[in-house]
């Protein structure tokens, strides 16, 4: 989609609030998919996705079902590139209706999956979808927000017993490392750089949001909880526990806060552009 179409398209969606989640790339491109897909021998998917198209939640999710067995038909390379595309359609119709029904979460999670398999030619209006639905729902959460206080990530106290304990035997026989408040470049260069004189630079980003807001689980569940995420649980690639998953945010997060490096369920985020797919939550 072109940057004039896709401007076209959030005019579109922004100016609607009729709980009809408006989707004019797709309703205008629609048929030229389904040919597409039919050619590659999707008859049952067209027919199910104009049922879909026509309100049939339940032909929906049958379209969104025989698209994810295509992809998962073999090798992700080997992907007929219409069948990712086909994925996105099925999960922008179920999304439809979900958000037509009020259940802006399922529309949410219906969209984000369609981002994360689904092709690239529905990729704007994906996102256009989230932001609207995602607003829907913020708005929702916020009237049941009662003001939680902050749960941070990272505590600023160290326990530094605790730290020495957990590293090698020796691995602290240099002295200390100094400590400065922000330097200037100048200050660097001559007192540390050219000496190679390690320093510890305090307060240097204060003024980056992310360093306070990144670090409350109630301001990241609040922009993000709701999503989903690909994650991968247990310790590494060669335990026999380990697996993959899509999860929400929300979910993961919680896994985050009672998470044992010693367990066989350690989950973690997968490698997946997560700021692309976030892009219309993170920005603000």
């Amino acid at each position: 989609m072109s940057t004039s179409a896709a401007d076209a398209v959030a005019g579109e969606i922004a100016g609607s609030d009729d709980g009809v989640l408006e989707t004019p790339f797709l309703d205008s491109e629609r048929w030229n998919i389904l040919q597409s897909i039919a050619e590659e021998g999707g008859y049952a998917y067209a027919t199910m996705t104009s049922l879909a198209a026509a309100g049939d939640i339940r032909a929906a999710e049958a379209a969104k079902e025989m698209a994810w067995e295509q992809l998962h038909s073999g090798p992700w390379h080997s992907v007929v590139p219409i069948w990712r595309d086909a994925y996105s359609m099925a999960c922008m119709h179920l999304a439809k209706l979900h958000y037509a029904n009020g259940e802006f979460n399922q529309a949410i999670k219906a969209l984000d999956m369609g981002i994360i398999m689904g092709g690239m030619m529905l990729r704007d209006e994906l996102n256009l979808a989230i932001r609207k639905a995602s607003e829907k729902e913020k708005a929702r959460s916020d009237l049941g927000d009662k003001g939680e206080s902050e749960i941070k990530f990272v505590s600023q106290e160290i326990n530094v017993a605790e730290v020495q304990q957990s590293l090698p035997i020796k691995s602290l026989s240099c002295k200390l490392v100094g400590k400065s408040p922000a330097l200037s470049l100048e200050a660097f260069l001559r007192d540390h750089y050219l000496s190679g004189t390690p320093v510890v630079i305090r307060d240097s980003m204060d003024h980056w949001p992310a360093k306070s807001k990144w670090n409350d689980m109630n301001y990241l569940r609040r922009v993000a909880g709701f999503r989903t995420v690909p994650v991968e649980v247990g310790k590494n690639y060669l335990c026999p526990e380990w697996k993959q998953e899509l999860i929400t945010f929300s979910e993961f997060l919680e896994r985050t806060r009672s998470n044992d490096t010693t367990s066989v369920e350690t989950t973690y985020l997968a490698q997946h552009q997560l700021f692309d797919q976030w892009l219309s939550s993170v920005a603000k």
